[in-house]
């Protein structure tokens, strides 16, 4: 058997985004999956960067009710300290830039400047979320009665869930994330099955900053898996799922 990349000093950047030879692909809260371990392919070299354990219809339904319970608490901080958190999530992503992107080129296959300027999206888009979370207004109608009015207040859908595809392991997410969490929601991100690594680093990074927060980390929920636990969540009316 051949030996692993991530084993190889070359690949060091993958140490320092959280990873290792045998890595959990679901996360609600904790890290813990009950699937099969199947192998991340660099699709360059056929070479096996690492394993990752994946998810289970038992562990999708774990997930799902963490992100829930998560949501509850989330959806009653102000706007704009869920624009604080988002920041924050925006400057982790910033600091990890280079070693993102080239993980990116690494699993999906892109060139690198492509992989590094998709994980500049998601910082941008953190960026525009900060503002947005200052900016949740709602309208003041005059009402037939006198002495009042009506007031219109956005309320948050819940769990958001969020499949994404291979071509756009971080970027997809990294959308609806940062617009999903200024909003009061949760996620619960099923990525693609042939770029779990992205996904696992990306929520490493997210849990980190949640955890310093002492916020409940399942606000941002992973599960990699295979169809079923697609299915699963895209048929699933505990949530509003985008793809």
């Amino acid at each position: 058997m051949s030996s692993l990349l991530i084993t190889d000093s070359k690949y060091s950047f993958l140490r320092d985004l959280g990873l290792d030879s045998n890595n959990e692909g679901v996360f609600n809260g904790e890290w813990r999956a009950s699937g099969k371990t199947v192998e991340s392919i660099n699709p360059a070299t056929n070479e096996v960067i690492a394993n990752v354990r994946v998810g289970t219809t038992d562990d999708y339904e774990r997930a799902i009710v963490a992100a829930r319970q998560a949501y509850e608490q989330w959806r009653k901080v102000p706007p704009p300290q869920r624009g604080e958190i988002v920041r924050q999530i925006g400057d982790r992503l910033r600091k990890n830039l280079d070693n993102l992107g080239k993980l990116v080129s690494l699993e999906m296959g892109k060139i690198l400047p492509e992989g590094i300027g998709e994980v500049q999206e998601y910082v941008d888009i953190c960026d525009f979320a900060v503002g947005l979370s200052r900016m949740l207004n709602g309208k003041v109608i005059p009402s037939e009665r006198p002495g009042h009015v009506l007031l219109e207040q956005w309320n948050p859908l819940g769990v958001v869930g969020v499949i994404s595809a291979f071509n756009f392991p971080c970027a997809v997410y990294g959308w609806n994330n940062a617009l999903a969490l200024v909003c009061g929601n949760s996620l619960l991100w099923k990525p693609a099955p042939s770029t779990p690594l992205v996904s696992i680093a990306v929520t490493r990074l997210i849990e980190g900053v949640l955890r310093e927060n002492n916020i409940p980390p399942a606000l941002c929920s992973l599960i990699c898996g295979e169809g079923d636990v697609g299915q699963n969540l895209a048929k699933d009316t505990r949530s509003s799922t985008f793809w």
